[in-house]
């Protein structure tokens, strides 16, 4: 049985003159394969889901699962139209994905019945468990409790991916145990927002869904090792000692920003992601390097 626990992976879905680089997609779930991560997600919101035809999404689900050396791959599956993420569902059962990752994707504002009526027709029509994923900044849709509490009874739900948690311990803690009692013991609960890993796993959070771990998986394994020792003190010191590319990704944004990393490490070509986003500028990118010299990342 698939555990939705410790780092899931995020990478990025590289592009190349506007179209998916396969060879850099490749070495980047390799990267982590290598590493040993939990699993890995590919075509989160990083991973441009939103921006690639349904052929390059299937094509990405079939080269991460083939790829992964065995490692558990969610893929994402939100579109606009509820049929659209159901074919987007079925590609990812026929790719052997191990789950798939639900973000209610919009262009008019959705209502909670809406949302709940997405993922209860898509637990009807996938064999595979499904994450909630929660991320307000991309989709515009804030999930309340009592909504987490619904999916949750849904019997193909597995996670809940939820966006942060407050920067007290004690409150992040609380945050979470709210969360819990509404929903079942089989449901796990996800932090994501890397700069609260740490800070979620410590109160209690079951997984880090991480864009950070996609493309730096070693040091995010270690974060998550410590926290799941119960060695609090010192996940939070590893995190911390990432703060100068958080205080990046609270500026630019997570995506341009691991972009950048990604094409400076010599992971992907320069301008790698789907336009119109151009990604970081030159001083951005200036302000990226030498972050990553204090924290010392060097490619």
């Amino acid at each position: 049985m698939v555990q939705f626990t410790g780092l899931s992976a995020f990478p990025l879905t590289p592009l190349v003159d506007d179209r998916v680089d396969e060879s850099a997609f490749i070495r980047l779930v390799q990267r982590l394969a290598a590493a040993g991560v939990d699993s890995i997600t590919a075509l989160g919101s990083t991973g441009s889901y939103v921006y690639l035809s349904a052929e390059e999404r299937t094509r990405v689900g079939q080269l991460a699962v083939e790829h992964a050396a065995g490692i558990p791959v969610f893929v994402g599956i939100g579109a606009l139209r509820t049929s659209h993420v159901l074919a987007h569902a079925a590609a990812a059962e026929r790719a052997g994905a191990a789950g798939v990752l639900l973000a209610p994707a919009s262009y008019q504002p959705l209502t909670d019945e809406d949302v709940f009526e997405l993922f209860r027709t898509v637990t009807e029509h996938t064999r595979l468990p499904v994450i909630v994923y929660d991320n307000p900044a991309t989709t515009h849709f804030t999930f309340t409790l009592d909504l987490y509490a619904r999916l949750s009874q849904l019997p193909g739900v597995a996670s809940i991916k939820i966006p942060g948690v407050p920067a007290d311990p004690e409150e992040a803690r609380t945050h979470v145990e709210r969360i819990r009692e509404v929903i079942p013991e089989r449901v796990t609960v996800g932090v994501s927002g890397d700069r609260f890993g740490a800070a979620g796993l410590n109160a209690g959070c079951d997984a880090w869904y991480s864009v950070f771990g996609g493309t730096l998986p070693e040091p995010a394994l270690a974060i998550t090792r410590a926290a799941q020792n119960g060695r609090a003190a010192d996940a939070q010191a590893k995190s911390e000692r990432f703060d100068p590319l958080w205080e990046l990704f609270g500026e630019f944004g997570s995506f341009r920003t691991i972009a950048a990393l990604a094409e400076q490490l010599g992971l992907a070509t320069r301008h790698c992601t789907p336009l119109p986003i151009i990604g970081l500028t030159e001083p951005q990118r200036a302000r990226l390097a030498a972050a990553l010299d204090r924290i010392g990342i060097h490619a």
